[in-house]
């Protein structure tokens, strides 16, 4: 197997089953390591935090510039409570679980609740047929020209940068992570996750206002939270989003592929990386979601061709804002004017079903 994957990143395209396999071997978690890990996130944030309060005496500007770094280990917080939705942050599962419930009381996001719904995301990224549930709405260049001009002016906002990563992400975890609303056939769990977590924000909230009072915590707490929030959506946007992406219906889709093709490889600096928590390795991720977050530069070490797939630089990244609808005939997203410029040449047709 391995001879096959040394052959570079077009042996390991048509092996990802079998990458997939070799990938497993990077699974073990250290319990020591990612306490390290929780540690050194959760106690920088705690002290970026207080360092706001403090410097409200001097200035909001200097507060709003230490929102950025906080911000960024919160991010970090999230990414862990991530790991530990997938059972690869601590070796046992009720470890994980309980810390990252615990970890969705600081990200406004109810663990089980989204656990579920990233679950989902996972087993059916990249099919056509199964999109809308941990997701970013992607329509198809036929379904956008069947919508109705108020239906294409709704899609227009709702993938419009403002609303995308800026309204968007404070909408989704400041109200939307309140009431699991599209979870009502799962049962009583996602709605106790949501309540319990909910009462525990409530009460956090409610100590640190008595603490600090009401306009101090809301100057410190709401910037850092909106620029988590949006930083949060932008990577999991880039992270599918992007220009060479794979998307197929579910009569060709395969979930290794997907996971390879479908999963970018977000090739950020050094410092942003280790602040995301190496999340940006997502092709790898995809294919192996319960390897800690910690060992995927070892595997890019091992595995050097991972980084010519799907690999997509912050520059590029910008640019793949416009990439907003998929193209079923030349198996490709593509932006608005590309796709009335196609429409215009001929006639839309769904080749993919």
């Amino acid at each position: 197997m391995n001879s096959l994957l040394d052959r570079g990143s077009e042996a390991v395209g048509n092996n990802a089953r079998a990458l997939a396999r070799y990938l497993a071997t990077y699974r073990e978690a250290s319990n020591a390591r990612s306490l390290f890990e929780l540690a050194i996130t959760a106690g920088a944030l705690i002290v970026l935090w207080v360092a706001m309060w403090l410097s409200l005496g001097v200035g909001y500007w200097l507060t709003l510039l230490i929102a950025v770094p906080a911000a960024g280990f919160l991010v970090r917080l999230f990414m862990i409570q991530h790991d530990c939705g997938h059972g690869a942050f601590f070796r046992h599962r009720a470890a994980n679980d309980w810390i990252g419930r615990v970890l969705g009381v600081f990200t406004l996001t109810p663990y089980d609740v989204w656990r579920r719904a990233h679950a989902v995301h996972h087993a059916t990224t990249g099919n056509l047929d199964r999109r809308g549930i941990g997701d970013i709405e992607t329509l198809t260049v036929r379904e956008y020209f069947e919508r109705s001009w108020l239906g294409r002016l709704g899609y227009r906002l709702y993938r419009h940068p403002f609303v995308m990563f800026g309204f968007g992400p404070a909408y989704l975890f400041l109200l939307q992570h309140r009431l699991p609303i599209g979870m009502m056939r799962e049962g009583w769990r996602p709605w106790a996750s949501s309540v319990a977590t909910n009462a525990a924000i409530t009460f956090g909230v409610g100590l640190m206002m008595w603490l600090v009072g009401p306009a101090h915590f809301l100057m410190v707490h709401v910037p850092i939270v909106l620029l988590a929030a949006s930083i949060g959506v932008w990577l999991f946007y880039v992270q599918h989003q992007f220009e060479g992406a794979h998307w197929a219906s579910n009569e060709t889709w395969d979930l290794h592929e997907a996971a390879l093709h479908g999963s970018s490889y977000y090739d950020l600096p050094g410092v942003l990386r280790w602040f995301t928590a190496n999340i940006g390795l997502h092709h790898i991720h995809h294919l192996s979601s319960r390897i800690p977050y910690y060992r995927f530069p070892q595997i890019l070490r091992d595995r050097p061709e991972l980084k010519t797939i799907g690999r997509v630089t912050l520059v590029e990244s910008v640019r793949g804002i416009r990439l907003v609808l998929w193209d079923e005939t030349q198996k490709l997203l593509i932006s608005f004017r590309e796709a009335r410029q196609l429409r215009h040449s001929a006639p839309v047709s769904d080749s993919s079903r």
